[in-house]
């Protein structure tokens, strides 16, 4: 039976984080710089995940070898987020978090190409639907185009988070705890981006209460509740289709788009959230639609392993 906790999990997560635009937007308009609001965005989400561990009495010690390989990995998360932020200046914030859903394309590929890892027709049909629908959504930016640049730093975003991915799974904190592993990333994450920031003379302060409960619920909302309810969706149903299950990220980036920003609904971006919907539907039928082949007596295929039987930090 299709498991609906870990399907459930997997729309949360994707939404939540497809609420980053509604958080984020208002703080550039008050003048706060990408570099600044993600240096706050992953001190505070360490700071949060440091009191779940500690209520849920969950271990933080780590070796020295893994130390090191977990500050390591936060550089390809940090790369993902900054190029993502750094996107929301070129493109419309809908479409600039729907390009970088290119991500789990990008993890199939690399898993197929590198590992020799044979994939299923059902979630490589999914992953053409979900990128099919995104290729919609893209040609509604702003001025009824579309940046280059935009686009380049939105799919830098997604394949610097799919190597990432992929790189925890190669490492030796594959077997960490899950919930250890994104403690330790988002605090690493936060420091070097600390550091960076100072260094280069960018970091600026809050001293708005609305710019405060903004980076408050950046923080909470897209970034620790997201790798909660991931931590569940991979345990049940693996890192494959939780990323699949992704493509809820553009519909709800999309949505808060159109209803709190004004950008334009037409009828390409409504076909492109029919057919990102579709790919979802088809992720929850992927395993009654292998049986049947089984069954039938068709070639057999292979669903694409498991990246991680844990969590993996999400964007």
């Amino acid at each position: 039976m299709f498991n609906w906790k870990g399907f459930i999990c997997g729309v949360v997560t994707s939404a939540t984080f497809g609420l980053i635009p509604l958080f984020t937007l208002p703080l550039f308009a008050g003048g706060l710089n990408v570099p600044s609001i993600l240096c706050y965005r992953f001190l505070l989400a360490a700071v949060l995940m440091g009191i779940f561990m500690a209520g849920t009495g969950r271990a933080f010690k780590v070796n020295r070898k893994e130390f090191g390989t977990l500050a390591g990995l936060s550089f390809l998360y940090i790369g993902s987020a900054v190029f993502l932020f750094w996107s929301y200046h070129y493109l419309a914030s809908g479409i600039a978090t729907t390009m970088m859903f290119l991500y789990p394309v990008f993890v199939a590929l690399i898993m197929i190409t590198a590992f020799k890892e044979r994939n299923s027709i059902w979630t490589m049909l999914a992953i053409l639907l979900a990128v099919s629908g995104v290729a919609l959504l893209s040609w509604n930016g702003k001025g009824g185009g579309v940046s280059l640049t935009g686009i380049a730093l939105a799919v830098l975003s997604g394949l610097s988070y799919g190597i990432y991915i992929i790189a925890v799974n190669k490492s030796c904190v594959k077997d960490m705890s899950s919930t250890k592993l994104t403690f330790y990333l988002f605090v690493f994450t936060g420091i070097f981006l600390t550091l960076g920031t100072v260094l280069l003379g960018k970091f600026q302060g809050v001293g708005s209460p609305k710019a405060w409960t903004n980076l408050l619920l950046l923080a909470v909302i897209p970034t620790v509740i997201s790798n909660i309810t991931l931590v569940a969706a991979i345990k049940a149903i693996g890192s494959t289709f939780a990323s699949v299950l992704g493509a809820m990220e553009p519909v709800t980036a999309m949505t808060v788009g159109v209803w709190v920003f004004g950008e334009p609904f037409t009828r390409t971006t409504a076909l492109g959230v029919v057919l990102i919907i579709f790919a979802v539907t088809l992720v929850i039928l992927s395993p009654a639609l292998e049986k049947g082949y089984r069954t039938g007596k068709f070639l057999y295929i292979t669903k694409v392993k498991g990246i991680h039987p844990n969590i993996v930090p999400y964007h």
